[in-house]
């Protein structure tokens, strides 16, 4: 006898019909042993009634007695102080002895405006300097390599001496710079002064001040 291969889906075939059987016997146990389920429908609550309490209204009187009743703070000032309260007061000297000289005149750089002699005068011969001095060239310019002209207008009386001093063209402003140097410089100058007619004049002249490094 002669025998033939069985498949898996002639198997499961079999077993179909029996399990769909069960699963509805199961359902139908189900519903009549589990109990009764009840949705309960929403119910709208409405809001508890809410009581008003009157607040008495307070007469002009008490107001007044309110308004009236402040806190009263006592201030002492004492005038006569100890001699034990200087003893408590610590001096610390924080600031190092300077070479400033308080009577030394800072000299104004930015001065326009203040001087007498016209800008705008002509004259047939211009001054010409004939004492010199040479500007004092700050260290901390040197060592930074800083070089360079200061120009400035200057005012020559008719004497020859240096009234009013203008920086136009400026090359390190500020106390110590090179502008200022400049114009000490120039201010100890002596000049030959400008002729008109054969006659001095005070009139303005521009140069430069040139700083320099040397090797």
């Amino acid at each position: 006898m002669t025998k033939g291969k069985l498949d898996w889906k002639d198997v499961a075939s079999t077993y179909y019909d029996k399990a769909m059987a069960l699963a509805v016997l199961f359902l139908l146990f189900s519903f009549m042993v589990s109990p009764e389920i009840k949705v309960k429908p929403y119910e709208r609550q409405e809001l508890q009634d809410i009581q008003v309490i009157d607040i008495p209204e307070i007469s002009e009187p008490q107001r007044q007695e309110i308004q009236q009743t402040k806190p009263i703070v006592e201030i002492v000032i004492e005038d006569d102080l100890g001699d034990d309260d200087d003893d408590e007061i610590e001096i610390i000297d924080t600031i190092e002895a300077t070479s400033l000289d308080a009577w030394e005149v800072v000299v104004n750089v930015d001065e326009i405006g203040r001087a007498e002699t016209s800008r705008f005068t002509v004259y047939d011969e211009a001054p010409v300097p004939i004492t010199r001095i040479p500007p004092d060239y700050p260290q901390f310019a040197k060592n930074q390599g800083i070089q360079g002209s200061v120009l400035l207008d200057v005012e020559v009386y008719e004497d020859g001496t240096v009234g009013h001093v203008d920086v136009v063209g400026s090359l390190l402003a500020g106390p110590g710079g090179l502008d200022e140097a400049a114009v000490k410089a120039v201010r100890q100058w002596k000049f030959q002064p400008a002729k008109s007619n054969g006659e001095p004049i005070a009139c303005w002249v521009s140069f430069p001040i040139e700083f320099t490094l040397r090797d």
